[in-house]
Order: structure tokens, then sequence, then C-alpha cells
């Protein structure tokens, strides 16, 4: 009954029907009860307006007198509106002639929002509703804690704005709630406390107070939560099915002799980290691990050793990189550390003909040990003779198909994907929970802290003038910007001004642009020209954030910091600091930045604990921002809060294993559609919406 269209609710149509599957992805009931609000307004006290303060946030309930549109140079709406007590001014800056048409002298509306004062008191852009004179309908829109949804133009234009929607879902609860089949079982949700799904659902719209809410909302988080470990423990299982079919067993005695040969002590981490993967790799299972090390934690060593494993028992090692330079940069590593070891070599687009036939010969016969390159290993032509290791560098920055197109050329091969980006570990558990994680924390003990300074632009002068006295030392300097071109919406300094600038500035010096706008291939050119000391300041924007090493780069100026999330600064400053030499990280910001957004570049300055940085960074950000990337979609969980949630996902993941294992998922090709078609249990999970996020 859930699953039928909404079009059959009073008031919806097969047309408005339509338009709310285009414009919200709504086509049934169920989709109709999942449209979780976006926020919460706390209209229990509606305050009059001779009564408001300026600074407060407050809800009113007026009626409007004038509408007129104000200003010269910016125009905006300016509605007077009266509730006998005193008169107000709501503003909006945005929408003009569409707003225009929507409110006439007469309407009488709720107006929450902040009071500000300019000539007279006045709420800019406030959440608004047009009051019902129906009681029954009015007592959903005021006088509660009043749910606000997500719309457009054209479903507010169609009466779907957050009133439209408290109308149908109201509706939609009273004709259907009773038809609601709770998933779980009782004795699940006594034991974590969780709310029955229908009072979750009721509770989520219409909630008695914040608290129900957050109640509401941990349920419908456990149910989505427990749905994507469903996934991944089926995956963990149906991986442990495979075989690995191995002809020999590890040689762990290689690993001595190449450690002996370093030139540098592992650290503790180092040897866990190899530790595990050894474990792993002698399983009978295929390895699926994640290398997870905050920059220059020494993950490439792990790997060195990891593909010398492989090698130890006759198979081959496959290694993609992002970026044709990173790619060259392993396989310099990889052939001075392993020289002597195993065959090691290099193939990406830039591989010569011939060259590139000579390695096709020798990796499809099995003479060549580690093949490292990009998107390259990927292509048809590439054929191993006995691939047993993948490993994956920046893992992020590679689909699921590429990936799966490498593990294609091997029988089970065992999986490595490395990332030097620190994951907050309830970020960790819903992102990866298929992967075991392998954490590198430690640094190497040559590696001095990188000295990071917060400062305003004020001080751009005294910058400049150490940049002179660095570049004169013959160090290299990193100048970061968060544009690429002048924009009219923001006020920041451009990659391209600040170059401008730069070459002003310091005539007497090499100072070259480098953007993610450039093809890869003038991406790669400039990049090795740093790295070779051709380049004396590199003016960039974050496309650095991940990449090679540069020892003679010691100087990193973050120019508008502010713009910038903590993870991501992070990163851009382990790109320095990568030598012998003191290396130094320059956070600038407006003289006039926010007290809070000073506050969060200070914990940069207080320390350089990769992770500790990630756990603050998902508190401010959310999941969706801290990847910088879309991650699998993983930022669109609908009721999960992972900054949050991490009690939810632990108990998820424990549940859906205990599930799993009770019903006896062992047999089967693992497809999570017949899974789902199997076990009754998950249909009231919203499983074509978490499927969309698997997808």
């Amino acid at each position: 009954m859930i699953h039928s269209s909404v079009q059959y609710i009073k008031g919806i149509g097969p047309k408005k029907a339509e338009l709310l599957r285009t414009e919200a992805g709504i086509e049934t009931i169920e989709d109709l009860l999942y449209y979780v609000p976006r926020r919460y307004v706390d209209r229990t006290s509606i305050k009059s307006i001779g009564r408001l303060a300026v600074g407060e946030i407050a809800t009113v309930i007026a009626t409007v007198e004038k509408v007129s549109v104000e200003g010269i140079r910016r125009k905006y709406l300016d509605l007077t509106v009266n509730d006998g007590t005193g008169i107000l001014h709501v503003v909006f800056f945005g929408g003009i002639h569409y707003l225009q048409k929507m409110f006439s002298i007469g309407d009488t509306l709720l107006f929450s929002g902040k009071v500000d004062y300019y000539k007279a008191r006045q709420m800019v852009h406030p959440d608004f509703d047009f009051i019902d004179t129906d009681s029954r309908i009015a007592s959903i829109h005021a006088g509660r804690i009043v749910p606000l949804y997500r719309s457009t133009e054209k479903l507010r234009a169609a009466g779907f704005d957050s009133r439209g929607f408290r109308r149908i879902i109201r509706t939609a609860i009273d004709l259907y709630a009773a038809a609601i089949v709770d998933p779980l079982e009782e004795i699940l949700l006594k034991a974590h406390n969780l709310l029955p799904l229908k009072d979750a659902l009721i509770s989520i719209h219409f909630p008695e107070s914040f608290e129900c809410a957050e109640k509401a909302r941990r349920r419908l988080a456990f149910n989505e939560l427990f749905f994507l470990q469903c996934f991944f423990a089926l995956a963990r299982n149906k991986l442990r099915r495979e075989e690995h079919r191995r002809k020999f067993s590890l040689r762990i005695e290689v690993l001595d002799k190449f450690v002996a040969r370093l030139p540098f002590t592992l650290t503790d981490d180092q040897k866990k980290a190899i530790l595990e993967i050894t474990e792993s790799m002698n399983h009978s299972f295929p390895m699926n691990r994640m290398l997870q090390g905050d920059v220059g934690a020494g993950k490439t060593v792990v790997a060195m050793a990891a593909s010398l494993l492989a090698a130890s028992r006759g198979e081959q090692t496959a290694m993609m990189a992002p970026t044709e330079i990173l790619a060259a940069q392993h396989y310099e590593n990889f052939s001075k550390y392993l020289d002597g070891l195993i065959n090691v070599e290099l193939l990406t687009g830039s591989t010569p003909k011939s060259k590139r036939e000579e390695i096709l010969n020798g990796c499809s016969r099995g003479e060549i040990h580690v093949l490292i390159g990009t998107h390259a290993l990927i292509q048809p032509d590439v054929s191993f003779s006995n691939l047993g290791l993948i490993i994956i560098d920046e893992q992020h920055r590679f689909g699921v198909r590429q990936r799966a197109l490498l593990r294609e050329k091997g029988h089970s091969p065992d999986l490595l994907v490395m990332t030097a980006t620190p994951i907050p570990r309830s970020l960790s558990l819903t992102l990866y929970g298929d992967l075991d994680v392998t954490i590198i924390r430690q640094k190497p003990a040559n590696r001095l802290p990188i000295q990071t300074l917060v400062l305003p632009e004020s001080r751009k002068v005294g910058v400049f003038n150490s940049i002179r006295k660095y570049v004169l030392q013959k160090q290299q300097v990193y100048y970061v910007l968060p544009l690429v071109d002048e924009s009219e919406k923001v006020d920041l300094q451009s990659a391209k001004e600040a170059y401008e600038e730069l070459c002003k500035v310091f005539p007497e010096f090499h100072i070259e642009l480098l953007h993610g706008k450039m093809p890869q291939e003038q991406k790669d050119q400039i990049m090795s020209k740093f790295k070779y000391g051709f380049i004396d300041i590199l003016v960039t924007t974050s496309v650095i954030e991940v990449g090679v090493d540069v020892p003679n780069a010691t100087v990193m100026v973050v120019q508008h910091a502010e713009r910038f999330g903590l993870s991501q600064l992070h990163q851009l400053r382990g790109r320095v600091g990568r030598g012998s030499a003191q290396s130094f990280c320059v956070l600038m910001h407006p003289d006039d930045v926010s007290h809070e957004a000073l506050e969060r570049l200070r914990i940069l300055e207080r320390t350089d604990d990769g992770f500790a940085i990630a756990e603050e960074d998902l508190k401010i950000r959310g999941s969706g921002e801290i990847l910088g990337t879309r991650q699998h979609g993983y930022g669109d969980l609908e009721f999960s809060d992972l900054s949050r949630d991490i009690d939810l996902i632990i108990a998820a993941r424990k549940e859906a294993q205990k599930m799993i294992e009770t019903n006896k998922v062992i047999e089967g090709d693992g497809d999570f559609q017949q899974f789902i078609t199997r076990f009754p249990f998950l249909q009231g999970i919203r499983s074509k919406r978490i499927l969309e996020i698997l997808s």
C-alpha cells in the first residue's frame, strides 16, 4: 500500500505527481514518508512585533500591509507587515519577481527568523508560511515544532513549499501509517533503545519536542546504516568464499633482506602494518584492505613490502596511481629500494610505443614483478601472467569500475588500497565497511614537525620578505589559493591574480602557475619542473593537495585559508616537510575574518595529528564535504550524522553481521538485490534509496 503512487493522495493527481518525481525524487507514498525535513522551527511560542529585540530569533504572525521593490544598485523585496503591536519589514534579496507575485496585501503569514535593525526592525530572508483558516490544518503550521522541507521554485509554484509538504505528508500519515511494517524485531529495538518504525516516521515529521525528533532520526539512521552494513557483510562473506588457488606460500624471509637494506628504521606502525598485510595475504581468501596513513607516514614502504611478498610466491603486482608524475615517483622509489630483488617497470600514457610493447610482453610472460602505472594499466592489451596483488594509491581518485577492471586481470588477487587522507572512524566504517583497515599514525623519526602560523593579510609584506629569504637560500615555495579565475560572487584573490602579483614582487625568481583546469600533461610537466628545482615559487590551487614529494619545498603559504576545510589544509600542509630542513606553513586570512573561522584555523597551529584534525573537520563540515569528492554518494545519507553516530554505526555493523550469519547467507553470487528479495525484513528499510547510494 505504501508503495502506491503519490498521485492518489488528495490534492496531487498525475501532473503534480510527475513534478514531485522529477523535482524531489518522490514517486511513492513511502518516498513521501521518508522525505526528511531539512530542519525544524520552534513555533511553540509566537511573539508580538512590539516585543521583538534586535538579535533574537523569533516567530511572529502578521498581516501584509505593503509589498514593494526597493534599492537602487541592489534591488530587494520589502514586505511591511503588522500584527497590531508594531511594524516589521521582511526583506528578500533573491527571487524578487517570483516572491512579488506570491505576496498580496491582506495576506496573513507566519515569519521565523533573526531580528535585525536597519532604519527599522526587520527580518532578512526569514522562513515563512501562509496561515490557513482551517484550524485543523493550521495546527500543523504553528504552535508546535514545525518541519521545513527542501523545495524548488517549480515545486513552490505548484503549492509544494514547506506548508504544502506538511499538508500532504500529514494526509499520508493519517491514511497509511497503519500499513507500515517494522522490518526489525522488537528485541533488537529494545536492545538499542530504538523507536518502532511507525512512531519514528510520525515523529520525524511532527515531533512533540526536539528530543522526539532526535529519537526519530536515530531510528531512521539505524535503518540506513544497518542496510549498508548488511551489504558490506554480504560483500565480505562473498569475498571470503573465493579461493586464491596459490601455487606457493609466502616467503616471509624476503622481508628481512628488504628491511636490512633500507637507509632508515621502520616505525612501529609500519612494522605492524606489514604484519597485518602479511597475515591477510596468507589467508585462503583474497585480502581486501585499506592502508590509511597521515601525510608523510611512510605508506609507500609498506606497499613495497607487500609487493615483495607477492613476488616471493611467484605473483605479480599492479600498482595504479592517479597521475603520471605520482606513478613516476612510485617507480623511482620502488626501483631504488627493490633493485636487485624484483623487476619493476612503469607504464603510463606517455610511455613510448616501443618501450610499451616491451613492457606488455614482459608482463604477459611474468618477467615483470611489479608494474606501476596510471589508468594505462586497465587498458585491454595489458595482461599479466599471474596477477596476485593490486595496490591502488589515493584510491578515492578512482571509480569502482576502474578498480574492478584491474581486478579482472587476475584470479581473485589481493587488494590493498591506500589513502593519505585521515578518515574518522565513523566515516571509515560507513564508507569502507567491506574493507579491513590498517592505520599508520607515526611519522618517521627524521621528519621535523612543520611550523604552522595563522596570520592576517595585513602581515602579507612580512610573509613576502620571508619568501624572499628562503628562496635566496635555494629553497622552494608553494603559494596556494582557492580560486583560479576572478569571481564576482566572492571577494577572493584568484590564483591568476596572485601569480601576476608575485611576478611583480619577485621579478628575480622563476614563478609558475598550476591549477586544475590545465590539461593533465601540462600539470605533470609543471610539477616535474618544480620537483627538480626549476621553479622557485609555484602558485597553485588545491590541485597539489595530493602530489609528489619535493624535499626542497620548505614553505607553503595558503591565502584565504578560511575557505578550505581543515582536512584539506592538513593535506596541503603535508606537501612541505618532506626533507630534512625545517618547513613552514602560513595560513593567511582576511583581517576581519570571523572569530569562529579564526579558531578553526588555530586547530592546525595546535596539532599536526591528521586523525584528530579529521574528527574536528567532520564535526564542522559533515561527511559529504570532508571527503573532498562526493565519494560514492555517501554524503547523501538521509538520516545519519557521521560526526556523532559512531555508536549507531558499530551497533548496525554488529547486528547486520549477526543477521546474515543467522540467515546463513553463504550461497549465491552475493547479489544484493537477490538478498533483499530473499529476506523480507529488509523491504521496509528504503531498499531503493540505499541501492542508489551503493551504485
